[in-house]
């Protein structure tokens, strides 16, 4: 009978104990965090919200490491070839689906070389023009370079997600605008305020405070849906282009062959982070959305934005 006992004792030990080592993180040691641009940027910005939140759940280090360079690509290369074992982390954003078709030659390839993780967040842009342009609206904006195809210019980044907006804009809307490039946001947004340039399809926490200001009009938001934050600012869809819909989205990749286990993991808690309120908080302030999603909803959400990217490029001649 003691045997017996002892033996049901040991078993009941060990079944309960499994849930608890199931539940331990596979993280023994520092995580690494590649970012892909320089201190500062929407993405630097999202990663250092996320990193204290990540640091609490895997209870170890996390290193922002920024790898600027190439438009991203370079610290995608180093993310794609880093060892596959949940150990570093990798900063996407839509400039990563844009060079699929932009760059005939990249050493990577998003959905061969990386895992998705988890999409974080989407970061909407803002329609803004110079107030000495006729247009109030999003739709006197489209009749208006209907009425005068090319006459019209923008500003852009140069074959990022500035320009790639507006290329797809001209597609779903059926106009024609002329391409200003500079060399980033800053410098595009501050060429429509003094006239140089009419147009600028700008991150949203870019155009907001010079809106305000009356230094730029803005006439429409290319987000799905209004932001609770901009109630009063049409989208895009709304306003005369049905289905237009275009993000800057922030997710996080790993390498290739990680084990399922670690992506589903490291899933769950990015999920965490993206339901955290303070997260929520600092994020929809700046006019961005929350997501947070699975793997297979991200990995699906990257074929298509290729493929969206893909057209545009293609009907536009952005790329070589």
């Amino acid at each position: 009978m003691r045997r017996a006992l002892l033996a049901l004792s040991v078993a009941a030990y060990l079944v309960l104990s499994v849930p608890t080592f199931a539940a331990q993180s596979f993280a023994t040691k520092p995580v690494r965090f590649i970012v892909p641009y320089a201190p500062g940027g929407g993405a630097d910005l999202i990663a250092r919200i996320v990193q204290p939140k990540l640091v609490e759940l895997l209870g170890q280090q996390v290193i922002v490491d920024n790898r600027a360079g190439a438009s991203g690509n370079i610290g995608a290369e180093v993310a794609a070839k880093t060892t596959p074992n949940g150990y570093t982390l990798f900063m996407a954003t839509a400039n990563l689906t844009m060079a699929v078709s932009q760059l005939h030659n990249l050493p990577f390839d998003p959905i061969r070389d990386f895992s998705a993780v988890s999409l974080l967040a989407k970061a909407p842009s803002i329609v803004a023009v110079n107030p000495s342009l006729p247009a109030a609206t999003m739709s006197h904006l489209i009749a208006l370079a209907k009425s005068a195809p090319g006459k019209l210019n923008y500003a852009s980044d140069g074959g990022g997600p500035l320009q790639m907006f507006v290329e797809l804009l001209k597609i779903t809307a059926k106009i024609d605008v002329t391409n200003v490039p500079y060399s980033s946001t800053g410098p595009a947004v501050l060429s429509v305020m003094s006239g140089e340039a009419s147009i600028v399809v700008a991150p949203a926490i870019a155009v907001i405070p010079h809106a305000k200001s009356g230094r730029l009009r803005a006439l429409a938001i290319t987000s799905g849906r209004r932001l609770d934050v901009l109630p009063d600012l049409p989208t895009v869809s709304e306003s005369g282009v049905p289905g237009f819909e275009a993000n800057q989205w922030y997710g996080i990749l790993v390498p290739a062959t990680t084990p399922a286990a670690i992506v589903r993991e490291l899933s769950d808690y990015c999920a965490k982070v993206m339901q955290d309120a303070d997260v929520n908080s600092r994020l929809t302030k700046d006019a961005s959305i929350t997501i947070g999603s699975r793997p297979r909803e991200f990995s699906e959400f990257l074929k298509e934005d290729i493929a969206k990217w893909a057209l545009a490029a293609k009907s536009s001649s952005v790329g070589h």
